[in-house]
This record gives structure tokens, C-alpha cells and sequence, in this order.
């Protein structure tokens, strides 16, 4: 999680797994030393989202953003969210006289 970018820092991605909020392959891990491989997929809620990926990789470092997406495949892309869809309308109907 840690060196995909998911989170900050190894010490939160230690506590978020150990806290049980991690499946991999559909299996609740809360030991931080659970071994992936590539293949495996990785189910997890972050940020009110649920993601699930696939590990195409394990990399060696946790490099730049680019690098660390190219290590997963995203098997539940996320919905455009409202502020990618452009501004809302703000505009007040008012009552016809």
C-alpha cells in the first residue's frame, strides 16, 4: 500500500492492515508482513472508496506517482467525481408572479 501510493507513510499502511481493513484475494489480512505477488488482488476501503487491484509488479522502490500506478491494475475504476464534471449550477428559480 505503501509503496503503491496508497498511503503516506509504511507506518499507516501497517496500522490500516492490522486494523483488518485489507482483503487480498477476498481473505482478511491484519498481519502487515503478508506476502503479495503478482496477481494477487487487493480490496480495500481508502478515502470512502472502495478500491480493488490487481498487482501487475512489486517494485523494488517507492518511486514517482507514474511508476507506483504502473504496479496495479484497477479492477473497479472510480466514477467522475462531481468537481471533475465541471461546476454545478447555482442558480435560484424564483417564483413566477
Amino acid at each position: 500500500l505503501w509503496q503503491a501510493r496508497f498511503l503516506r507513510s509504511r507506518t499507516l499502511s501497517a496500522a490500516f492492515v492490522q486494523e483488518g481493513r485489507l482483503r487480498v484475494n477476498g481473505q482478511v489480512v491484519d498481519k502487515p508482513a503478508r506476502a503479495v505477488g503478482t496477481g494477487d488482488v487487493l480490496t480495500f476501503a481508502l478515502r470512502g472508496e472502495v478500491r480493488v487491484v490487481r498487482i501487475l509488479d512489486l517494485g523494488e522502490r517507492r518511486g514517482p506517482a507514474p511508476e507506483a500506478r504502473a504496479l496495479y491494475e484497477d479492477l473497479a475504476p472510480l466514477p467522475p467525481r462531481a468537481a471533475q464534471d465541471g461546476p454545478r449550477s447555482s442558480t435560484v428559480s424564483s417564483p413566477s408572479t
